[in-house]
């Protein structure tokens, strides 16, 4: 019991830090553009903000709570358009930013001029997460393909494969075979051969007798340790470009930021491209 635990915790940080590192979400946008001002802090009140919306997401996609998008369905669509009408004002907020030149080639701005925004931060890391939907299949998928993965290499993951498994096949059913798992099928030279399935199937007769709420405790401590993952890679995102964000000329800090608040207007337009074809469905 104790070795899946450690297995999972491990596992969960791993792909919380490796999953957020791609600078292509709204979240990566918000820190991105910020970090670049200089608001250390408001990047990570953000940054928790965000990581407790990927925590409950998370959480309930491998817990096996995914009967509760039968309930959930019916108002993505709104939500969705919250969302895009979300991002689009931080989008344009962002884009219509005046820099503080004075102080552009400091560590932070004074604090004195920004303490209650960045409070705000944690608020609008939260939203920007919690109002896409979206994020629950892509959770669900991409846990399904690392702890598939994890239980092929024969470690330990106190039956969660066989709890996401189950997951896919329940959201399959609900949404009409929406998750295509073979796009994370083993490579064929990394596939279980005879003794590791031989240790996934004692794995399984183990995990039955473990105690009711171990799928509990399990689930939460993947989610938790997923999202630590997160916190650590967007800190160090923020810590890095606020460091050396000095070094690069005034007037294209000003350009990039604007072009980021507008890949976060694409990013908003895009939600509601979504919930029109939901509305259309």
């Amino acid at each position: 019991m104790t070795e899946s635990l450690i297995t999972i915790s491990i596992v969960g940080l791993i792909a919380g830090f490796l999953f957020s590192m791609p600078i292509a979400g709204p979240i990566s946008v918000l820190i991105t553009s910020n970090a670049l001002k200089g608001r250390v802090k408001f990047c990570k009140h953000a940054t928790n903000g965000a990581s407790l919306a990927d925590f409950i997401y998370v959480f309930i996609a491998v817990f096996g709570l995914t009967n509760l998008y039968s309930w959930y369905k019916p108002v993505i669509p709104y939500v969705l358009i919250i969302g895009a009408l979300f991002l689009i004002y931080l989008g344009i907020k962002i884009f219509n930013t005046n820099l503080d030149l004075e102080h552009i080639g400091e560590g932070e701005i004074p604090e004195t001029k920004l303490k209650k925004k960045d409070k705000n931060g944690f608020w609008t890391g939260f939203l920007l997460n919690f109002l896409n939907p979206t994020l629950f299949l892509g959770w669900l998928t991409s846990s399904f393909f690392v702890i598939s993965f994890v239980a092929s290499m024969g470690l330990n993951t106190g039956g969660l494969n066989n709890m996401i498994d189950q997951n896919v096949k329940n959201m399959n059913s609900i949404t009409g075979n929406q998750i295509d798992t073979t796009r994370f099928e083993i490579p064929s030279y990394l596939k279980i051969d005879s003794v590791n399935q031989q240790t996934i199937e004692n794995q399984r007769k183990d995990a039955e007798g473990y105690p009711s709420y171990f799928p509990l405790c399990v689930s939460i401590l993947y989610a938790l340790f997923l999202s630590l993952g997160s916190i650590i890679w967007f800190y160090y995102l923020t810590w890095i470009l606020a460091k050396h964000r000095h070094k690069i000329k005034v007037i294209v800090v000003k350009r990039i930021i604007q072009g980021l608040g507008l890949i976060l207007c694409g990013f908003g337009l895009f939600l509601g491209y979504k919930a029109i074809i939901f509305f259309l469905a």
